[in-house]
């Protein structure tokens, strides 16, 4: 659930390399919320920006198979050609040695799609990458995340700088440096930029293109009035709050199946009866949220499916949830939109967890939402990037949910050993699948 390229963003638009050699360094200070709001040198909190400007993305280009970048809009033809659009923010300033949520995690991503010819370079106008994206606005920011919580960041990055490194959730290990506000409020842009795009994509034909977000810091814990998890913004629940400001696409599913349960998701619109949030995890898992018996309340009631899965759970727990618990509630809420928490951490050969997914696990997945959302919302569909900690098998599970994308047949017999799999807990399983069924009167 976790970060970015090499690029420093400054809020004004404009993208400054950073140097790779960028390491933290100072001593390692936890901080709580009251602190923050107490803390650090006044700065503009427009960060130079109207909020206007930051969600019109006039600014936007894309990279096609000849590298020269085009202004956006996206160019109807380019639109109506790609199969796959996706931007890539590494967040490499937002680091810490050793930390599983590391800035290496997405430069893996692209360079195995690079490896695996998946990339502008070799697919044409099939794969478009976008760049030069804006950040999210603050005020896009603030659907989803308290103007406190918003500001004590901000003020935080004077002692991050000051520091090299600090700690901003009290219970947990979620650090900021000091580029991680404005890296943050990037990858927050990418996926807003991704709605855009595949909402444009989708008035001109009946198959548009599917969006991928490859950024980090990861979001899915981050609640609204704080950071957690090794989250900083909701990345996923601000898109979906745009998705209906700026688009009108009033119902939004979110499919979260990273191993963790996406409780700042969940928290956001527990309440609301126009997002559909729909969470398998495993039982158990950090942060301990994500009972069954939590339905969503109020107006929202019945809009909050969680299925926490056992220790053990693969490739046919999730063929399972699938079929009798995720198709159904999507044909039943009919979404405007799909979006997707794609955390890879729940891949056997993950550090984080007990799952055993295999990248054939998720190329199913990806295909199965892909006709999905071509059956009930007109195709839209972006996808977010959450966990995901070793990067050899979150890299190669990406690059086959591209494959999956194109429809292309999966690489993943390339990639997992059978060997190192060991029976699912099948009973426990479909008890839990009949469970949730019946609790959602699926």
């Amino acid at each position: 659930t976790r970060v970015l390229d090499n690029c420093l963003p400054l809020l004004s638009g404009t993208v400054f390399p950073l140097l790779r050699q960028y390491r933290v360094y100072g001593t390692h200070h936890s901080l709580t919320w009251s602190s923050l709001q107490t803390t650090g040198r006044k700065q503009n909190l427009n960060g130079g920006r109207s909020a206007q400007c930051a969600t019109s993305h006039g600014g936007a280009s894309v990279s096609h198979a000849n590298g020269a970048p085009k202004d956006s809009p996206l160019p109807d033809s380019l639109l109506r050609d790609a199969r796959i659009l996706y931007c890539a923010s590494p967040a490499m300033g937002h680091n810490k040695e050793a930390h599983p949520e590391s800035n290496k995690r997405v430069p893996a991503i692209v360079d195995a799609l690079e490896k695996l010819e998946l990339t502008p370079k070799h697919r044409g106008s099939q794969v478009l990458e976008i760049q030069n994206f804006y950040p999210a606005s603050l005020d896009d920011v603030a659907r989803v995340h308290s103007r406190t919580y918003i500001t004590g960041l901000e003020k935080a990055m004077s002692k991050a700088l000051d520091e090299g490194l600090i700690f901003i959730e009290g219970t947990g290990p979620t650090y900021a440096t000091q580029t991680t506000f404005a890296e943050s409020l990037l990858s927050a842009g990418a996926g807003i930029t991704l709605v855009d795009s595949v909402v444009a994509a989708s008035k001109l034909g009946l198959s548009p293109p599917l969006g991928f977000a490859l950024i980090r810091p990861p979001g899915h814990h981050a609640v609204p009035e704080g950071p957690m998890g090794f989250c900083v913004f909701g990345n996923i629940a601000v898109a979906a709050r745009y998705a209906q400001c700026q688009h009108g696409l009033k119902r939004v599913m979110i499919i979260d199946f990273d191993v963790h349960h996406g409780n700042g998701t969940c928290d956001a619109f527990y309440d609301d009866p126009d997002i559909f949030f729909l969470s398998t995890h495993q039982l158990g898992s950090y942060p301990g949220t994500g009972k069954m018996n939590l339905i969503g309340q109020g107006s929202g009631e019945g809009t909050t499916l969680n299925l926490p899965l056992p220790g053990g759970s693969g490739d046919y727990s999730m063929r399972c949830a699938f079929d009798e618990v995720i198709a159904p509630s999507a044909q039943r809420f009919k979404p405007d939109i799909i979006l997707v928490s794609a955390g890879y951490d729940a891949h056997a050969l993950d550090p984080l967890a007990g799952l055993q997914f295999t990248t054939g696990t998720f190329y199913m997945l990806a295909s199965s939402i892909k006709q999905l959302a071509r059956e009930l919302c007109s195709g839209r569909c972006v996808f977010f990037l959450e966990g995901g900690y070793n990067l050899q098998s979150l890299s190669s599970s990406v690059a086959d949910t591209f494959r999956a994308f194109l429809d292309e047949p999966s690489l993943a017999a390339q990639f997992d050993d059978p060997a190192m799999l060991y029976e699912e807990p099948t009973r426990r399983i479909k008890e839990a699948i009949e469970k949730v069924r019946h609790l959602h009167s699926l």
